[in-house]
């Protein structure tokens, strides 16, 4: 009740505002209703209507356009029909120099001309006549319409329209909602369309459309009983009638410029329609093309596989690019200034704010065919290590050691180096490697056997090729070693390194000798090694053998 008290307060308020607005538009209405041409010459003619009822056609003449003086004397009808000590019988005619003129009580109402009686194809005085009477039957009529019996059965008839538009708007809510419920209950035996296995649509794609299917007849339902409803209401009133006699061409007339402009762009719609599918066609071909060289059945000199994908996307937006060009002209309205107008403020808008976004977009395409990392290898780019986990047009992102997910502009890349530790690690090993400075009183031979001795014991590391050792550089108090050792997996490197450096300072601690990085400035009555015993100090635990 609540919803029909609203959607009654809100008709009551558009028919009382059409009421105010109408004498307005009555005084309008012949500058709004469609003016055949005069068919002598190019002059043309208007309707002179009151309460939106036509009486007759006038035509203009060159002082005065044939809508302005339809209105005009319109206006003068309703002035006389509104004094009621003129009676429709005082409407006489009167013979002048122009034409003949449609007197009410001295007032000139309007000159009937030859022009409006050649329009007609009838004699000047016998159209003069007739046209006279009109306007007796009009102020009659319209005298007649604004009596308070006239309104007042008017009000009533109004009053048991809305009542009787309520209920029947009542009764379609209801029936949507019990055809909602109804569908609502056979939902799980909708069954998806298919070919055996394959679905070729879903169920719930199913239900979607049966859903969208009855709210948009309900929809339509609605739309014409409230049409039906203004209609029969706003005739009753004299001040809503003409609104009401073209209320139904309000509703035809866009439709029917839709159509003819339809019919009219049929030839250049029937081409963007060829063009359209003959694109998609092009694609479909050009992305088995390519996918047949990404899987490898397709053998391009020069041309590596992973290219396939990024070279498919730019012949992709070349093909599309190329297209619009060819569609441009063809689309209806192109050459008017509003698409023009849209088309240079995106275009302004696009050069201003993309700059970054295209160089980010042609770093992304480059950096494919610079084959510089691809998706799961382990890379330093800046300061950042990672594994590439996604590669986008703009970006790409690298997940670090630290589970977090880096993302770097392309650009940043293209423009800095870039560190890849598994383009070789499958093949010929990655070689990772340590330092440490050793006293001159330990024989090299001794810390080159340890260093490799630690390697050996470090699990994980490639035994071919074998592991060695560089002496970097002999320091003021030590000499400084480095062991090389190669793995395969970029993405152990870490934990490879603290097993390394766990084994060396086992093995030197093994043998005695003690490791002089950073360098001191004199030596310790002690060595500075850690003994076997106390190798597993609290809260260290022993080894499980």
């Amino acid at each position: 009740m609540r919803y029909l008290t609203r959607l009654g307060f809100f008709v009551g308020l558009s028919l009382t505002m059409l009421a105010i607005a109408a004498p307005v538009s009555a005084q309008d209405s012949a500058t709004k209703s469609a003016a055949p041409i005069h068919p002598d010459a190019a002059i043309s003619s208007a309707h002179v209507e009151i309460d939106g009822k036509p009486l007759f056609r006038v035509v203009g003449v060159p002082a005065l356009p044939a809508l302005e003086r339809a209105a005009a004397i319109a206006a003068r009808i309703e002035t006389a029909a509104a004094d009621h000590n003129l009676e429709s019988s005082g409407i006489t005619t009167v013979d002048v120099e122009l034409g003949t003129s449609i007197m009410a009580l001295g007032t000139r109402l309007m000159v009937v001309t030859e022009d409006d009686a050649r329009s007609e194809g009838m004699g000047r005085k016998v159209i003069a006549e007739v046209y006279a009477d009109r306007v007796r039957k009009a102020i009659d009529s319209w005298r007649a319409a604004r009596t308070p019996v006239a309104i007042k059965n008017d009000l009533l008839l109004a009053l048991a329209a809305t009542f009787a538009f309520a209920l029947a708007l009542a009764l379609l809510l209801w029936l949507s909602r019990f055809s909602r419920l109804a569908l609502q209950r056979y939902h799980k035996r909708i069954q998806a369309l298919g070919i055996q296995s394959f679905q070729v649509v879903r169920a719930e794609r199913i239900w979607d459309l049966l859903s969208r299917a009855r709210l948009f007849l309900t929809g339509v339902a609605i739309a014409m009983l409230l049409f039906a409803y203004l209609n029969y209401a706003m005739g009753l009133f004299p001040w809503t009638r003409g609104t009401s006699l073209r209320l139904l061409s309000y509703v035809l007339q866009p439709l029917g410029i839709l159509g003819r402009g339809f019919l009219n762009e049929l030839p250049s719609l029937i081409f963007l329609v060829v063009l359209f599918f003959l694109t998609r066609w092009l694609l479909n071909v050009i992305h088995l093309f390519f996918g047949a060289v990404r899987r490898g059945e397709v053998a391009l000199d020069g041309f590596d596989a992973d290219w396939a994908e990024p070279t498919y996307k730019i012949v992709r937006v070349l093909v599309i690019v190329f297209a619009l060009v060819v569609a441009y002209p063809y689309i209806p309205g192109s050459g008017s200034d509003a698409f023009k107008g849209i088309s240079l403020f995106i275009g302004v808008v696009f050069s201003l704010g993309s700059s970054s976004i295209v160089a980010n977009m042609l770093a992304g395409y480059l950096m494919t065919y610079r084959r510089a990392f691809k998706v799961g290898d382990r890379v330093k780019i800046g300061d950042v290590t990672g594994t590439v986990k996604e590669m986008r047009l703009q970006v790409t992102h690298l997940w670090t050691i630290k589970n977090e997910e880096v993302v770097v502009p392309n650009s940043t890349i293209l423009s800095s180096e870039v560190v890849n530790y598994s383009i070789l690690a499958k093949t010929e090993g990655l070689i990772l490697h340590t330092t440490v400075g050793i006293g001159y009183e330990t024989p090299w031979r001794q810390v080159e056997a340890m260093l490799l001795e630690a390697a050996r014991r470090t699990a994980g590391l490639k035994a071919q090729p074998d592991p060695f050792v560089r002496q970097l550089a002999l320091g003021d108090f030590a000499v400084t070693y480095e062991l090389n050792v190669y793995c395969d997996d970029p993405t152990a490197i870490g934990l490879l390194y603290t097993d390394l450096h766990r084994n060396i300072l086992d093995v030197f601690n093994e043998h005695g000798v003690q490791i002089m990085t950073p360098a001191y400035e004199g030596d310790p009555p002690e060595p500075k090694i850690v003994p076997k015993e106390q190798w597993f100090m609290s809260p260290a635990k022993p080894e499980k053998p």
